[in-house]
């Protein structure tokens, strides 16, 4: 897995600083279709190695930036380009549609 796990701690350092596109996975233990995502978010990490930053942060564990960001559906992918949030995408959705709206920021 080359998905960095973020925290109310590094998320700053590893996303707010980060210059380039990243997608961060907001997700829960209990969250059913968090766990259909979570496959699709790890083929993306390896896939665009080197080209996309791609994290995860556990909402329940990092409440600060969940609140921070108005996470109010599980699961959100965030699409930042250099520390900025540009896009979003709520619920579980397929790979492609992910790579899509990706792929805008590249």
């Amino acid at each position: 897995m080359s998905e960095i796990i973020l925290t109310d701690e590094n998320f700053q350092e590893e996303i707010g600083n980060h210059k380039g596109v990243a997608i961060i996975d907001f997700w829960a233990v209990w969250c059913v279709p968090c766990r259909m995502v979570s496959p699709i978010i790890e083929q993306i990490s390896e896939e665009y190695a080197g080209q996309i930053k791609v994290g995860k942060l556990n909402v329940d564990e990092n409440r600060n930036i969940a609140a921070q960001f108005g996470i109010m559906s599980i699961p959100t992918i965030m699409i930042f380009q250099d520390g900025q949030m540009v896009d979003q995408i709520i619920g579980a959705v397929p790979k492609s549609v992910i790579i899509a709206k990706v792929k805008n920021y590249l």
